[in-house]
């Protein structure tokens, strides 16, 4: 699974609970956008983190 920022921003602003934690990301760690939204793709979607079904699901073909 490839990082893809467009899906990233999408998951987050689709979910409470991410949006909420990159914004702890981003003000704790004074992180860029760009680099809160890495940090919390691999913290949790990539490696069977428990929001990668729904990032999976980001980049299915619209029927």
């Amino acid at each position: 699974m490839k990082f893809n920022k467009s899906q990233m921003k999408q998951l987050i602003k689709e979910n409470p609970v991410l949006h909420t934690r990159f914004k702890e990301l981003k003000n704790e760690h004074g992180l860029e956008k760009n680099f809160a939204l890495k940090a919390l793709y691999h913290s949790e979607v990539a490696e069977g983190g428990k929001f990668q079904l729904a990032y999976q699901a980001l980049d299915l073909p619209k029927r």
